[in-house]
């Protein structure tokens, strides 16, 4: 072969190479384009799918949040139906008995007037001290239902005046602290925890067999905090929690009730340490603690 027709030969391998070498370099880049996309597209088919799940829990979520709602709504109405028996029970109870009791003793003295002065004289009595008696019962059904002193001079005089009749008609010892900062607090507030220290100390009574009862209402950062604490008979708060008993709406009551106004409730229950309920209100206003 001569040297003329090697020469054109090797032009036409360099120039295969040369175009060889481009078509390498564009289809490394073409690779590497390909690997950055389908990256790319994973990652944003997995955040199609996160978002998916996401989706899916928050519908979930909102379910049961409608499916608590309509319970804690159901459970407010059982609440308060039980209360108006309670109250329609207890006026039936103590009024309507003592109220038939002195009809019998009106009665009866119309015909004592003609026998005998001192027995008219005694019978008037008695039935003055029951009359004595309903009036008081009235009066105590209304400070249950709405104690005056709460709206006419604040918190802790009515807490202080309430604790002060449930211990003497109770015998339960009761030892009362408080922040006086807490009558800053507006009246829905205010009123959760005199309802929340109300029906603490009746649970108390009717449940856990103690003999002292400490109620304190102090500052901690961001909030006010109410603690009832017992000597008495420990429970199993998630056992009750999830029963339907008469226990379990009062204590769900008082949790609603300090959710309403933004706070938080929690029960501790311990053998040997007794119960404290606990409702803890938010409070911005930076005021000393001091003891009542």
């Amino acid at each position: 072969m001569n040297s003329g027709a090697i020469r054109p030969s090797r032009q036409h391998v360099r120039q295969l190479r040369a175009t060889l070498r481009r078509r390498t370099a564009a289809l490394v880049v073409t690779t590497r384009w390909l690997k950055r996309e389908t990256i790319r597209r994973k990652a944003g088919e997995a955040k199609l799918r996160q978002s998916t799940r996401n989706y899916s829990l928050l519908l979930a979520q909102s379910r049961c949040m409608q499916e608590e709602l309509r319970r804690l709504a159901h459970q407010i109405l059982s609440t308060q139906e039980e209360e108006r028996k309670k109250i329609s029970r207890e006026l039936h109870d103590e009024i309507a008995q003592t109220l038939a009791g002195i009809n019998v003793q009106l009665a009866a003295l119309s015909l004592e007037a003609a026998v005998s002065a001192r027995r008219l004289k005694a019978k008037i009595a008695s039935t003055q001290r029951q009359v004595g008696r309903s009036i008081e019962a009235i009066h105590r059904f209304a400070r249950e239902l709405r104690p005056a002193l709460l709206d006419d001079l604040g918190l802790i005089p009515a807490l202080r005046s309430y604790m002060k009749k449930f211990a003497a008609r109770t015998g339960l010892h009761i030892r009362f602290t408080a922040f006086t900062g807490v009558e800053s607090l507006n009246n829905a507030k205010r009123t959760v925890l005199y309802r929340i220290a109300q029906e603490a100390l009746t649970n108390v009574v009717r449940h856990a067999q103690a003999s002292l009862v400490q109620v304190s209402i102090r500052k901690i950062p961001d909030a006010i905090r109410m603690e009832v604490a017992d000597d008495g008979r420990s429970f199993q708060v998630q056992r009750v929690l999830s029963s339907r008993t008469n226990k379990r709406l009062g204590l769900l009551g008082m949790r609603e009730r300090v959710e309403m106004v933004g706070g938080s409730f929690a029960i501790e229950s311990a053998p040997g340490r007794g119960t404290t309920i606990r409702a803890q209100i938010p409070f911005k206003r930076a005021v000393l603690a001091s003891s009542s």
